[in-house]
C-alpha cells in the first residue's frame, strides 16, 4: 500500500507538471502569435513586395492544421484575388510606396480572368508613375502574363520561360475497364456533355473535340491579346510556333531565349535584382544581407489599409471550387455551408446580393441547395446580380440562373448545361474468377443497385429517366431566367461549354464586366448612390481559433520565408507539372467510385491551379512538440 501511494503521488505530480507546462506554453504561444500579427506599424517606406508563393484564387481554401501536423508539409499558399488587387490599388495612391515588386519564384498561377484582373491593377500602378518589377527563376503562362505588365521583368541566369497555352490531354479508361471487366453505367443528357467520355471511350468524341477546340482557341486568343497589349515587343510567335528552334537559336540558354522573345527585359539572380530595386526604393536598414531592399509585405500592407464601410451593405456570396453537398469550404462550395451563410442574420439588412461564381459545378443537390437559398433573397424583393469569374459552368451556371443580370468576362468559361451520373458494377470481373450471382426477386428492383451482380434493365431505365428529367429542369431554369423557350436553350445547351464572348452573343450572359461592375449595377438597382453602400463579403471573417491554431502549428507566415525551394529550372518545372496527372487519375477514380449522385460538372473547364511544391517545410515549435 505504501508503494502504491507513493506511485500515485508521483503520477499526480507528473500530471500537474505537464498541465502547468502546457498551460505556460499555450500563453507564451498566444502572446507570440498575437504580437506577430500584421499591423500598420510594420509598413515601411519603400516597395510593396508581393511574394506570391502559390496561386491567386477567388477564395483560398482553409488550411487543416492537423493535416499539416501529420503530413509534415504545408499546402501551397493561396492568395485572394481581391486582396492582391486592393493592395495594388492602394499602392498606386500611396506616397510611401515607391515601387511594386513581384517575386514569382514559387508562383503556381491562377485563372485567366484572375490574371487579367491583377494585370489591370499593375497597369494602374504604372499609370501612377510607379515602377513594377518582377523576378522569377522560370516563367510559365501565368507568370509570363504578369511579367508582361511589369516595367522591368527579370529572370535568373539559369532559368527561362515557356508558353504551353490552354488545353492538353485527358485520360480515357474504356480500355482499362475492358481489361478488368468493369462495367461503367453512364446516364447522361447532352451531345457535348463529355465529362463521362473518359469512362466510355478510348479517345475524344468529334463533338467534344469541336466544342473544346472552340473554347481553347478563344481563351488562348484572349491570353495572347492581353500579353501583346501589355508588352508590344513580345514576340509570341517565336515562342509558340517552334519552341525547340527558339531555344536552339539561343544555344539552349532559356534566359537568353526569353529575352530574345521579349518576354523579359533583364537577366540576373535575386541579389542583382534586389540591388536594382534598392536603387529605386532604398536599402533595407533592418537586413544587411546582399540584395535586400526596403519593403512592406502583403499582409502587413493590407492591415494598414482599413476597408471603409459607408452606407448600406451589398452582400457578396462566393461560390468557388467544386460544388458539393454538406458544409465543405471555403475553397469548395459546400451547399449547406453557403445556404447557411445566405440565411444567416448577417444578410437580414443587405440592400442587394451579388453572387460571385468561380466554379466548374458539382452535385445537382448541392447546386440546388444554393440556388434555393439565393431565391429566398429574391423573394424579399432585393436585386440579385451574378458575377462570373474564371469559370461558371454546369452547376456554376445552375446557381447563376438566379441573377436578374449576369456579368462575365470574354475569357470566362461558362455554359455546359447538361447532367450526368456514373455508377460502376463488377459482375463481369467476378464472373472471370467463377463468381456469379443468382436469386429471387419480388420486383425488378429487388436487391438493386447490385454493383457485384449487375444492374437490371428496369433500374437502368429509371436512372436514365431521372437524369433526363434533371436535364429538363436545368433547361427550364435557364429558359425562365433568360427569357427564352426551353427549345431555344436546348439548342445551345447539350452540355456544351462556351467562352464568355460567345455566351453573351447567344444570351447566356448579359454584360461584360468584373465584380466591381456587378456591385455597381446591384447598387443602382437598389437605388443607392455612390458612397451610400459597401460590399459585405459573406463568410469572409477570419476565425480566430483556427488562425491561432494554424499559427501555432505552422509558425506563422512571413513574407521573407525561404523554407520552400524555388520553382527550379525548365526540367524541374515540367516534372512538377506532371504531378497534376497523378492527381487527375486519383480524382477520376474517386468520382467513379464515390457515386455522389447526379452531377452538373464541367470536364472541359480550365483546371484550378495545383500545388506544385509540397516539400517538407519547417513547422512551428508547437508542431515539433506534438508531432512525435
Amino acid at each position: 500500500m505504501i508503494f502504491a501511494r507513493k506511485l500515485w503521488h508521483v503520477l499526480v505530480a507528473i500530471k500537474d507538471g505537464l498541465a502547468l507546462l502546457f498551460l505556460l506554453l499555450f500563453f507564451i504561444a498566444l502572446y507570440a502569435v498575437l504580437s506577430s500579427r500584421p499591423t500598420a506599424s510594420q509598413v515601411r517606406e519603400g516597395a510593396l513586395l508581393l511574394k506570391l508563393d502559390g496561386s491567386i484564387v477567388e477564395e483560398p481554401e482553409a488550411v487543416d492544421p492537423w493535416a499539416v501536423l501529420t503530413s509534415g508539409s504545408l499546402p501551397a499558399k493561396q492568395y485572394r484575388t481581391r486582396d492582391v488587387v486592393r493592395a495594388l490599388d492602394a499602392a498606386a495612391k500611396d506616397e510611401d510606396v515607391k515601387a511594386v515588386v513581384l517575386d514569382l519564384s514559387r508562383f503556381t498561377g491562377g485563372g485567366l480572368v484572375t490574371m487579367m484582373d491583377v494585370g489591370a491593377a499593375l497597369d494602374r500602378v504604372k499609370a501612377a508613375k510607379k515602377p513594377v518589377l518582377v523576378h522569377a527563376f522560370g516563367y510559365a503562362d501565368d507568370g509570363v502574363m504578369l511579367a508582361a505588365h511589369a516595367t522591368e521583368a527579370w529572370v535568373d541566369p539559369l532559368g527561362g520561360a515557356f508558353i504551353m497555352g490552354p488545353g492538353g490531354h485527358n485520360l480515357y479508361y474504356a480500355g482499362l475497364f475492358e481489361r478488368f471487366k468493369v462495367t461503367p453505367h453512364v446516364y447522361r443528357v447532352g451531345t457535348y456533355k463529355d465529362f463521362v467520355e473518359p469512362y466510355l471511350r478510348k479517345d475524344m468524341s468529334p463533338e467534344a473535340r469541336a466544342a473544346r477546340t472552340a473554347v481553347v482557341g478563344s481563351v488562348f486568343d484572349q491570353w495572347q491579346a492581353d500579353v501583346k497589349k501589355a508588352r508590344p515587343k513580345a514576340n509570341l510567335d517565336l515562342a509558340i510556333k517552334d519552341p525547340a528552334a527558339w531555344y536552339r537559336a539561343s544555344g539552349g540558354d532559356g534566359a537568353e531565349a526569353a529575352k530574345a522573345a521579349g518576354l523579359i527585359d533583364r537577366i540576373g539572380d535575386k541579389v542583382a535584382f534586389g540591388n536594382r530595386v534598392a536603387e529605386l526604393v532604398g536599402k533595407d536598414t533592418y537586413d544587411p544581407r546582399p540584395g535586400t531592399f526596403a519593403h512592406s509585405g502583403l499582409k502587413a500592407y493590407l492591415a494598414a489599409q482599413p476597408v471603409e464601410t459607408p452606407g448600406k451593405a451589398i452582400g457578396v456570396i462566393t461560390i468557388a471550387g467544386d460544388i458539393v453537398d454538406g458544409k465543405a469550404g471555403p475553397g469548395t462550395a459546400g451547399g449547406d455551408r453557403i445556404a447557411e451563410l445566405l440565411d444567416s442574420s448577417e444578410t437580414k439588412d443587405i440592400a442587394a446580393l451579388v453572387v460571385r461564381v468561380d466554379s466548374p459545378g458539382g452535385t445537382v443537390t448541392g447546386s440546388e441547395r444554393i440556388r434555393q437559398a439565393i431565391e429566398r433573397h429574391k423573394a424579399r424583393g432585393i436585386p440579385v446580380v451574378v458575377s462570373m469569374g474564371n469559370v461558371a459552368a454546369s452547376g456554376g451556371y445552375w446557381v447563376s440562373t438566379t441573377g436578374s443580370r449576369i456579368f462575365a468576362e470574354p475569357a470566362t468559361v461558362t455554359g455546359s448545361i447538361g447532367i450526368f451520373a456514373v455508377l460502376p458494377s463488377f459482375e463481369k470481373a467476378l464472373a472471370q474468377y467463377g463468381v456469379t450471382a443468382d436469386g429471387v426477386r419480388s420486383t425488378p428492383l429487388s436487391g438493386q443497385p447490385d454493383v457485384l451482380g449487375g444492374f437490371t434493365p428496369e433500374l437502368d431505365g429509371m436512372l436514365q429517366a431521372n437524369i433526363e428529367r434533371g436535364y429538363q429542369r436545368f433547361v427550364g431554369l435557364v429558359a425562365k431566367a433568360r427569357g427564352k423557350t426551353p427549345e431555344q436553350i436546348d439548342g445551345i445547351a447539350q452540355g456544351r461549354v462556351w467562352d464568355g464572348g460567345t455566351a453573351r452573343q447567344i444570351g447566356l450572359v448579359d454584360e461584360f464586366g468584373g465584380l466591381d461592375d456587378a456591385l455597381a449595377f446591384a447598387a443602382k438597382q437598389a437605388k443607392l448612390g455612390e458612397g451610400d453602400w459597401h460590399p459585405l463579403y459573406l463568410g469572409a471573417k477570419e476565425k480566430v481559433a483556427g488562425s491561432l491554431l494554424e499559427a501555432l502549428l505552422m509558425g506563422g507566415e512571413k513574407d521573407d520565408d525561404d523554407a520552400a525551394p524555388p520553382q527550379g529550372d525548365l526540367f524541374a518545372m515540367i516534372a512538377q507539372r506532371q504531378q497534376s496527372l497523378v492527381a487527375q487519375v486519383m480524382t477520376d477514380a474517386q468520382r467513379l467510385l464515390s457515386a455522389p449522385g447526379a452531377q452538373v460538372y464541367c470536364l472541359e473547364c480550365p483546371a484550378q491551379p495545383v500545388a506544385l511544391n509540397r516539400s517538407p517545410i519547417k513547422l512551428g515549435w508547437l508542431a515539433k512538440v506534438l508531432a512525435p
